[in-house]
């Protein structure tokens, strides 16, 4: 029975999560400075977990379901998506690509999650000129309600609040098929959510780090309100597309008492909103946790059955595909 290992490279935390035939075997969260502090503690930390099977590696923006020793520079830059001109900078989750690395160099099998965009399950209309419709991670937070739900909701949405974004997805018939996310989703506790095209005009040329800027940090007493309504919006926006009743509710930025009474009034009235429970014995995130069922299912566990429902195995493509913006040619002074 396979052993193996679920990732979230969040920007607060690494968190692994070791399953042992579909059950929690151990778990761990890394500080983000923990692994530039010493860059042997990743593999000791593995090695102490042997054997392992397959690793649902740390993956960003996504793949289309990627071995590891198939991916090139090429690949590494799509998850991470940053500009070459930025790249060494503080901005998104830091450390991503020294992390990707180490999964790599560990020389346990590794394979790359894909985002929503990659699925085929939504459908082409609604990933045009997208981007984000969820990372990796939030495919995986996914992955650990359809288990939860087990069905009783023919049609239902996960609301990740993470410490940065937030992103609601919508899932019929165990698929995820619409997403509200990220840099273009509800404001987030770092992110201003959905931006003005005229905003990104008039502050251009714009780094990795204004997408981290604008939320409910910088908000001041507007924050609660904002945010509420923001998420509302959002929601009923998909609810009126994908008829749902129930949201369940993840992510770390929901341990802030003030934040999840806004999450709270966001929802009343239009939609239950459960917490989303973690598996038997896990305190990690919540992605980590549906990673490594994904990871499980990939490796001929008991969980094979999201990696069918989720379309893990046909997910393709890259998160820039569905572009159809051409930059309008520059005139030379």
């Amino acid at each position: 029975m396979p052993r193996v290992v679920g990732v979230d490279p969040g920007t607060s935390s690494l968190d692994l999560l070791l399953l042992d035939n579909g059950r929690v075997a151990a778990q761990h969260r890394f500080a983000p400075g923990t692994l530039r502090d010493d860059p042997l503690a990743l593999a000791n930390r593995l090695t102490a977990w042997a054997p392992i099977d397959l690793i649902a590696g740390p993956s960003g923006y996504g793949l289309p379901l990627i071995d590891g020793r198939d991916v090139t520079e090429a690949e590494i830059d799509l998850m991470s998506f940053t500009r070459p001109d930025e790249r060494g900078r503080d901005s998104g989750v830091i450390g991503f690509r020294g992390w990707v690395r180490a999964f790599l160099a560990s020389g346990v099998p590794t394979v790359f999650l894909p985002g929503g965009l990659h699925l085929p399950t939504i459908p082409t209309h609604r990933r045009l000129n997208a981007i984000d419709m969820g990372t990796a991670d939030k495919v995986a937070v996914v992955a650990l309600a359809v288990r939860h739900d087990a069905g009783r909701n023919r049609a239902f949405a996960v609301v990740e609040v993470g410490s940065a974004f937030t992103a609601v997805m919508v899932i019929q018939d165990r698929a995820i098929v619409d997403a509200s996310a990220g840099s273009r989703g509800p404001i987030g506790l770092k992110s201003s959510g959905a931006w003005d095209g005229e905003a990104a005009y008039w502050l251009a040329p714009l780094a990795k780090s204004d997408i981290f800027r604008g939320g409910w940090i910088d908000l001041g007493e507007f924050a609660p309100i904002a945010f509420a309504e923001s998420l509302r919006k959002h929601v009923a926006g998909l609810r009126a597309v994908t008829s749902f009743d129930t949201a369940y509710l993840s992510g770390a930025g929901l341990d802030r008492a003030e934040v999840r009474a806004a999450t709270t009034l966001a929802l009343d009235g239009l939609v239950g909103s459960p917490s989303l429970p973690s598996l038997p014995g896990a305190w990690v995130k919540h992605a980590a946790q549906g990673a490594a069922l994904l990871a499980d299912g990939l490796a001929g566990g008991v969980n094979l059955d999201l990696v069918e429902d989720l379309a893990l195995r046909r997910a393709s493509g890259t998160i820039i595909d569905y572009l159809r913006h051409r930059p309008t040619p520059r005139l030379s002074p």
